[in-house]
């Protein structure tokens, strides 16, 4: 079905969730040089929507297992993303999207959980692209997915990609964080081994099956030595070291840096702040100091 919304885009309602391996497939393909392969400047005005999105409380506890959550009912702040990714997917690989899926960077992602949702709660989804503009090694554009439950929003998510292209100045590519004056680490509240098979377990739980998180030869095709983590498993695993201490509403907004490659160890951050946001974090490499994520929770 189709219509109209408020913001002047082209509602498509979708009878279900779309699945996310012909899409990741059909990305593939677009990547692949040949006519016809020229993407627009503009986002298309289209919004997708999906309704009576149900969770499975097996794939919750999985989830849940991975990440670093207790297993519970209630969906942990970052679930409804991997709940509602292949509509965001969906969008992405169009032929209209101007930015091609294979080789977008995951820069930032912001999260604001209304109250809490509870697994037996059906959600609605609405996936829409915004904001498209240009940055110094290419253009980013904001994927903003929104989950509601009886008509009333509960859940958004703003990811923040970047597609990297080449600019007429040319100008030498600086690595985000990896700077030799960059302040020195805060001390460690905690420290994690991130295990290769972080990779492929949240691939199986969100649905991203990236080859640079799965697969050694995937990684070195994008220029990474080996897999690197999904930055919305890091999120999600720093969202878990704070789950005891959230409200029932808030917003979490992080910021990624340099990737996590796998295996290592990471020294894990949090400071309570006294105005401002309430908490701090942040994850860094435990031997180098180099920064992989910045966030706070409001």
């Amino acid at each position: 079905m189709t219509g109209a919304d408020t913001q002047g885009r082209t509602l498509l309602e979708l009878p279900r969730l779309p699945q996310a391996g012909p899409l990741y497939r059909r990305a593939l393909l677009g990547a692949l040089p040949g006519p016809g392969r020229r993407r627009g400047d503009a986002l298309p005005q289209v919004e997708l929507a999906v309704a009576g999105v149900a969770v499975d409380r097996a794939h919750l506890a999985d989830y849940d297992r991975v990440c670093g959550f207790r297993l519970a009912d209630r969906l942990p702040g970052t679930y409804p993303h991997v709940l509602g990714f292949p509509l965001a997917l969906r969008l992405m690989t169009a032929p209209q999207f101007p930015l091609p899926l294979v080789g977008l960077v995951h820069v930032a992602n912001r999260i604001t959980v209304r109250r809490p949702v509870e697994a037996g709660e059906t959600l609605d989804f609405r996936a829409y692209a915004e904001n498209l503009r240009p940055h110094e090694r290419g253009r980013q554009v904001d994927v903003v997915l929104v989950g509601a439950v009886g008509g009333a929003e509960v859940w958004r998510g703003v990811s923040t990609y970047l597609g990297r292209e080449r600019t007429a100045g040319g100008g030498a590519r600086r690595d985000r964080g990896d700077r030799g004056d960059r302040p020195a680490a805060p001390a460690a509240t905690a420290s994690w081994r991130v295990p290769p098979r972080v990779g492929t377990d949240y691939a199986r739980v969100s649905g991203d099956h990236n080859p640079i998180h799965t697969s050694r030869l995937g990684a070195r095709l994008f220029g990474f030595p080996r897999p690197i983590a999904h930055g919305m498993w890091s999120k999600a695993r720093c969202l878990a070291a704070l789950e005891s201490r959230l409200p029932e509403a808030y917003t979490v907004e992080v910021a990624f840096k340099l990737p996590v490659p796998l295996p290592s160890t990471v020294a894990f951050t949090s400071t309570a702040t006294a105005d401002g946001p309430a908490w701090e974090f942040a994850l860094h490499d435990a031997r180098s100091g180099r920064p992989h994520l910045a966030g706070s929770v409001r």
